[in-house]
């Protein structure tokens, strides 16, 4: 007896995306593809299929057994390409040897073809990077719902595997068998299975609460699932050093360890840079071995070297100050170090390259303030890295202006970093290699 359409199964929707925040390793910009996930998502659910994400998969044990059927069962598959997610393609590949029909690329718009892709449609969509602008949202989800409609109901071959290969013929599904796993009747996991996206949430509300042993500890249990995941290891690293179980040193030291596995010695990730001169600032500030101090400056370096080269207008890149702002005030440290071992020469050269370095950030921020921040926050880092550099300029007059301006949007957090920055830069200042040469 056919049952009334609200009471049939809906058909389902894979998205094939990477989740959190992934670095474009062609340009270095940074995307929050939750954000897109989120339209996509709208999209799907408007058109009448029910969405799911990888790691919104409800599984126990490995993933791949559970993702590989979902990618042969899905009456659709979405493969959104954003940033050269090598997973991404990788089982978009598997989708097109599998099922002849109904799957769909999506990029943002700054994705350039590689040449196989030339001939096959990918619909772009604009991303800011930490979001997605609200009219260009309602564009894409309108355009991407019409598509997903059009493509379930047609059903005609668009995998480019089985347009060649006229004479390949799809595997047969059996009969009977699950799309998609299930959930208790509770609507969460069992006990013994458990969701990426449900352990992302808790490592976030753990990441808020400023509980970072227990974020160390959820992401642990995410890291066995997908260690092959460049953000979750950069998560666990972040996690793992601000824990600082058993200790700050202990913990700094694991957290290297695990960030070893993405080579930070020759990324160009500027993300992994980011935690890799980090991590090594912190070890120097513990241990004051010269080997970490120079370590975190050749990562704080090419982070910020990457990044420069990539600004563009109205797309403020916070890794930029990031990285600067903490390059140039760790060059003054070795400058200082350098000046008391009577290595003359280099303190010049440490501090005079400082000191560009910040001439440079208060260009860059002027222009991000002109194109307009996308949130209250970057304002506040780009009003903060302009006080801080004015100050590393001792520039007074400029920096209480800048001072100012970064109060009017502060965060009591935002601002404890801020200061303790500022208060190393007035130490190292007093007797800077300028103050020598004036004399």
């Amino acid at each position: 007896m056919p049952q009334p359409d609200d009471m049939q199964e809906k058909k389902t929707c894979l998205v094939v995306q990477g989740f959190g925040e992934k670095t474009d390793l062609t340009d270095g910009r940074k995307l929050n593809l939750d954000a897109s996930y989120q339209v996509i998502k709208e999209a799907v659910e408007e058109a009448g299929l029910k969405c799911l994400r990888a790691d919104e998969i409800v599984h126990s044990g490995t993933i791949d057994v559970p993702m590989y059927e979902q990618i042969l069962h899905a009456d659709l598959v979405i493969a959104d390409l954003s940033t050269y997610n090598v997973n991404a393609a990788y089982e978009l590949g598997v989708r097109y040897g599998l099922r002849p029909y109904a799957t769909i690329i999506v990029a943002e718009e700054k994705f350039k073809n590689p040449f196989d892709f030339s001939h096959i449609v990918i619909r772009r969509y604009k991303h800011l990077g930490e979001d997605i602008g609200v009219s260009e949202a309602r564009r894409f989800k309108e355009e991407l719902k019409e598509a997903i409609q059009e493509i379930v109901t047609s059903q005609k071959t668009d995998s480019p595997i089985y347009t060649f290969l006229s004479n390949l013929h799809p595997p047969v599904e059996e009969a009977g068998s699950e799309k998609l796993p299930q959930a208790s009747a509770t609507g969460l996991p069992e006990p013994s299975e458990q969701s990426l996206k449900a352990l992302f949430d808790a490592v976030n509300e753990a990441k808020k609460n400023r509980d970072f042993a227990l974020a160390k500890t959820l992401l642990q249990v995410l890291y066995e699932k997908r260690s092959h995941d460049e953000y979750v290891v950069e998560q666990l690293v972040l996690a793992t050093y601000k824990s600082k179980q058993p200790d700050q040193k202990t913990a700094l030291e694991e957290a290297r360890s695990i960030l070893k596995t993405l080579n930070p010695e020759s990324s160009n990730d500027p993300e992994v840079l980011g935690l890799w001169g980090a991590v090594h600032k912190h070890l120097w500030e513990i241990t004051s071995e010269t080997s970490n101090l120079d370590e975190s400056i050749g990562a704080y370096e090419r982070g910020y070297w990457l990044k420069v080269g990539v600004q563009e207008k109205g797309h403020y890149l916070n890794q930029v100050n990031y990285s600067g702002i903490n390059l140039a005030l760790l060059l003054n440290v070795r400058s200082a170090l350098k000046e008391k071992a009577g290595e003359y020469a280099e303190a010049i050269a440490d501090f005079i390259q400082a000191r560009r370095i910040l001439r440079e950030l208060l260009r860059i921020c002027h222009q991000a303030l002109e194109d307009g921040p996308a949130s209250d926050s970057d304002r506040y880092w780009i009003l903060a890295t302009m006080w801080e550099a004015a100050a590393g300029l001792e520039d007074e007059v400029e920096a209480a202006q800048w001072e100012l301006e970064a109060r009017k949007v502060c965060s009591q957090s935002w601002m404890e970093s801020t200061q303790l920055r500022l208060e190393k830069w007035k130490e190292l200042l007093v007797n800077s290699p300028l103050k020598h040469l004036q004399t």
